[in-house]
This record gives structure tokens, sequence and C-alpha cells, in this order.
């Protein structure tokens, strides 16, 4: 499925990374008695995903609380009034309760209009991408004026159910501790993003604006990756993640082609690339499948991990903010997310 959007813009974007590192290195001497029993060489976790580090909450920190925070810092660089966003998407995996929406309480926190609709939307690490989709297109339409997209994801207690499970298992193996390695990547952040008509953009600057998405499903692989929650704070996942990476690959391959077909982008007008933050691995794999230039890549894997549907997004606002990109620029979003679906945006600033 294709959309295209020639009236919507970007109008400004806020993230917050937690305050507490947790490093590779840190959850490898947590996991010492293990290694040494299954002979795993130290280092290997940042040798096979090139994360040294990812980023955590303080305790009982809630996911609508970054997600208020990345929320106010977008809305602060912006002078579109509150009034004028009609619509708040709350589309992270981890959310504060089952009931109410998770959105609910950051529509509370920001005090918006009662006038402004709210509710979630969880995609897996596609969900800030399906709400930019699904804002745009009213935006597009005429419907609202403008939209606030928000997420924040808890990856600490995934790691921390993994650490103690995978320490406790006395009969752990070298192959079963494969289903469980991906949980020792994942971080945690948040991210916001105000869309709007381009009729309310501030104009004295050449917007961000998100043109086109090209989307391909391949629910086949809905098995592959599995996650749930165990009582409070407690949340489990299962990864198959050679099958993962291969289908998915294969996935953004045939979408990758029918994106720049409904484009009209080539490789020689490509500015820079964005890709879901996975690892070093599952990035080279893509980049040479897609004949994409690894010089052109923006990553912050490195040193926030995996942070779910938040790692496309604060990756594109640090690359914003940081003038990594350029006027001028055509910058493609690559995403893949389990279940399996890919997704990619073209955004640029012409």
């Amino acid at each position: 499925m294709n959309f295209s959007f020639s009236k919507v813009i970007i109008e400004s974007m806020g993230h917050v990374l937690p305050p507490q590192v947790i490093t590779s290195e840190e959850i490898e001497d947590v996991l010492g008695s293990l290694y040494e029993r299954l002979r795993l060489p130290r280092g290997r976790l940042q040798l096979m995903t090139g994360i040294r580090e990812r980023r955590a909450w303080k305790e009982s920190t809630l996911p609508s609380q970054g997600s208020t925070e990345a929320a106010q810092k977008a809305l602060d660089k912006t002078s579109i009034p509150r009034e004028a966003i009609a619509l708040l998407i709350h589309t992270s995996v981890c959310r504060d309760h089952l009931e109410p929406a998770t959105a609910a309480y950051v529509h509370h926190n920001l005090r918006l209009s009662s006038q402004a609709a709210f509710f979630d939307l969880s995609n897996a690490c596609l969900g800030f991408i399906n709400g930019m989709v699904l804002a745009a297109s009213l935006i597009e339409g005429g419907q609202i004026p403008a939209a606030l997209i928000v997420s924040g994801e808890n990856g600490k207690p995934l790691l921390e159910h993994t650490l103690d499970f995978l320490k406790e298992n006395q009969t752990m193996t070298r192959q079963g501790i494969k289903s469980y390695f991906a949980n020792l990547t994942i971080g945690s952040g948040a991210v916001a993003a105000i869309l709007c008509h381009e009729s309310l953009g501030n104009k004295e600057k050449t917007p961000w604006r998100f043109k086109a998405v090209s989307s391909l499903s391949d629910t086949e692989g809905c098995h592959l990756c599995q996650g749930d929650a165990i009582g409070k704070d407690r949340l489990t996942m299962e990864t198959a993640s050679e099958e993962l990476m291969g289908r998915g690959i294969a996935l953004a391959h045939t979408n990758w082609q029918q994106f720049l077909r409904y484009t009209g982008l080539t490789i020689e007008t490509l500015g820079h690339t964005i890709c879901h933050q996975v690892g070093e691995r599952h990035r080279a794999l893509l980049y040479r499948h897609l004949a994409l230039d690894l010089g052109k890549d923006f990553s912050t894997f490195p040193f926030l991990g995996n942070t779910g549907s938040v790692a496309l997004p604060l990756t594109l606002s640090l690359a914003i903010e940081n003038r990594v990109l350029t006027p001028g620029e055509r910058v493609a979003l690559l995403a893949i997310g389990s279940g399996l679906s890919s997704m990619m945006a073209l955004v640029e600033n012409v």
C-alpha cells in the first residue's frame, strides 16, 4: 500500500534520552557465571551488535511520563497553538495500563483541548510511523489542522527479567540463549512529532515535508518475535533472530523497489538514510541488499540500543537537531517491524 502527501509538514520534534546508562560490558558482568559455563567470550554482545550502551529510566517511570516530556519539547519549538492540535496518538509498545489508553495521561499532562481526540496505536517497532501516516492522511484530507504523535518506551523491565531468567536457568545452552539475545539490546527513550497542514507552519523556515510512504506485509512471520507482560513491571520476549532478520530484509528489499517506483526517488537523488535501530549486523545486511551507501546512514544504536517504536523517529529528531540533515535533502526512513511489516517513508526539505 502506498500513501502520498503534498500539504503535510513535520513542524517540530522533541525527544528525551533517559538518565541511566547501561553498558554491554555491565550486562556481561551480570551474566558472568553463564558466560563461563557456556564458554562465551567477553565482548560478544557489543561485537555482534555494535551496541556499547543503552539507556534506562529511573525506577517507576511510566511510558506516559517520557512521552509527555518529549511532547512538551516539541510544543516548545512551535508557535502552533495547542488548540490547533486536534489529535494525540500514543504509539509505543509499552503502556501505563491496559486501560485507559496511555494517550489519555499524556493528553491530561499537556492540558490539551477537550476537542482534541486521543487514542493508542500499537504495532511493534512501527507504531510511530503508522501514527504519522494516519495523522498525515487526516491533515491532507482537511479533517484536522495538526496532530501530535508520541511514544515512550521502557525496555528496562524486559532487560531485567531476561537477566534474572538467564542467571537462574542452569540448563541454558548456547542454542537456547539465542532466543533471548535480542532482549539484551533493548533500550529506552521517548519521542514526539507535531504534524500539521503547511498553512500553519513557520513561514520563516523551510519545513521538513512528510511526502510519501510505502508499506508491505508478511504475516507468515508473525510468530518470529513474541513478547508479553508477566505481572507488574515484568516483560518477556522470545525472538527467532536469524529467521526474523532474513525474512525482514527480504520483505524490505521488495518494499524498497515499490518505494522507489512510487516516489520516483533514485540512489543519486537520495540524501541521508535512517533505518530502524536494531544493530550493526542488521544495518549492514539491509544496506547491502538495498544497494545503499553506508556513508549516508545516520545511526543511534551504538549508544541507545533498540528502543522499539521510538528508535526511528528519535534518530530522525537527533539528525535534525544536530544538523546532520541539510537543506534540500530527500531522506528515506526505512523500517521493519515484527509481525512482519516494512514501512518506508520519504521526508524532504526542498
